[in-house]
């Protein structure tokens, strides 16, 4: 006589040896932490310097580009993006390594949300 399909026994595939029924669990995906990345405000960098940086590095429009400036301007700081640790830590070099190149203090930081 051939053999059900199924678990050692022949039985349901659901049953485990013990003839419990085995549960199957499902892990939920984690959402990785995330951290902000901080442009800080400088007597010398240009603000047409900031807005093309907001543009390329953080992708932002022109227009977004131009508001967040001011506001990093009168208030000090802003927050470019919101990212996991590895891509804040990135734009943040990216940041330095371009206001370095072109002679500007320009300083960024990352902070977590």
């Amino acid at each position: 006589m051939p053999k059900e399909p199924g678990g050692p026994s022949g039985g349901d595939p659901r049953q485990d040896r013990q003839g419990g029924v085995a549960e199957k669990t499902r892990k939920r995906a984690v959402k990785p932490p995330q951290f902000k990345v901080l442009l800080y405000n400088d007597d010398y960098t240009p603000m047409g310097f900031v807005v093309a940086l907001l543009e390329s590095v953080f992708r932002r429009s022109p227009a977004e580009s131009n508001a967040l400036m001011l506001k990093i301007h009168r208030s000090g700081s802003g927050i470019a993006g919101v990212y996991t640790l590895e891509v804040a830590e990135t734009k943040v070099a990216t940041v330095h390594n371009l206001a370095e190149e072109n002679g500007y203090p320009l300083r960024a930081g990352v902070l977590e949300e």
